[in-house]
């Protein structure tokens, strides 16, 4: 009889985290999720979109930075195969505002938790995602032996972890990977992220701001398609290794909201104005992702159009709901 893998998520509250919580389950996984706040409301938690609740999930609210020792706690009694870490401050701009928690989150707490997990036996492979901002502006495709050239406290921060945890795997063969992706979006995605944004303000008939004209390019990639690559580098790769996750399409910022408005019957025009740029804000940096595709015969199968269509599908479904929602994000130290 096949054993079952058992999974920590930390950071599952996250967008990116509550699907992959979703993704594992459905493939029969047990599964921990671990953040510092409570549940949000369940629209935006994918594995509680089902009609039965998951008996395979369990949720504990601990913070990584204040609550470290509950958190060893839960890893040394639910003895995981694997643990994967979206917990991260993750907002560009609002980082240089106090980029002491960024740095204490997404470096000083991951290497606190680093150091524990290294001492686990039980531990198969230890997920790290990152974010191609640790790579700063780039030109062209970007690999993975791209050098570091962060801009932002952010992206600084994220690096350091990485960089930390890369001699770790050097120094004790601690088994992690890295996972580095282009913008994620769908449907859960909190409202203050582009593409639900401009979707519900198109919808809600609210002005919607452009930050410095919307002119620096992006790819985005469907959540789901995310997760697949995720597990598959969970399952299969050897640690040690970095990889990309994107399309093959790319698209500014000023396109794909005019787009969101064709979808929303709304004239671009008459409800978006151009404000100055974020600091340090990288105009590009589109991956190359030929390596996870030789080597685990990943690529994405959702294209924007109709992950477009889909998100926009569920902020229609529940925009009474999101009436009620913030539409901004709000730090919490």
């Amino acid at each position: 009889m096949e054993t079952v893998q058992r999974v920590i998520v930390i950071g599952s509250n996250s967008f990116s985290g509550a699907h992959f919580v979703d993704y594992c389950l459905n493939l029969g996984m047990n599964v921990i999720g671990i953040s510092r706040s409570k549940e949000p409301d369940s629209v935006f938690l994918p594995y509680k979109w089902k009609v039965q609740k998951d008996s395979k999930f369990l949720f504990f609210q601990h913070d990584l930075n204040t609550e470290f020792e509950q958190i060893k706690e839960r890893i040394q009694l639910f003895q995981p195969d694997f643990v994967v870490n979206f917990a991260a401050q993750g907002m560009v701009a609002q980082s240089w505002e106090n980029p002491e928690q960024w740095f204490n989150t997404n470096t000083l707490s991951n290497v606190r938790l680093h150091q524990f997990l290294k001492t686990c036996s039980c531990l198969k492979k230890y997920v790290q995602i990152s974010t191609p901002e640790v790579y700063g502006s780039c030109e062209g495709s970007v690999k993975e032996n791209t050098l570091y050239n962060p801009s932002t406290p952010y992206a600084v921060s994220k690096a350091a972890a990485d960089m930390s945890l890369m001699t770790f795997y050097r120094e004790y063969g601690f088994p992690v990977v890295f996972i580095r992706s282009a913008n994620v979006y769908g449907p859960g995605q909190l409202l203050y992220r582009i593409i639900p944004r401009a979707s519900l303000f198109f919808l809600l008939g609210k002005p919607i701001e452009l930050h410095g004209g919307g002119t620096s390019v992006r790819s985005f990639i469907h959540i789901r398609d995310v997760c697949e690559g995720i597990v598959k580098v969970m399952l299969e790769a050897k640690p040690g290794n970095i990889y990309h996750l994107a399309t093959q399409e790319s698209v500014s910022i000023r396109s794909l909201v005019e787009i969101i408005a064709q979808k929303t019957d709304r004239v671009f025009l008459d409800y978006v104005h151009e404000v100055g740029e974020r600091p340090g804000k990288d105009k590009a940096y589109l991956l190359d992702c030929t390596k996870v595709k030789n080597e685990l015969g990943w690529e994405s199968t959702i294209n924007l159009n109709d992950g477009l269509d889909q998100t926009i599908g569920w902020i229609k479904k529940y925009i009474e709901i999101f009436k009620n929602q913030p539409f901004d994000y709000h730090y919490k130290p």
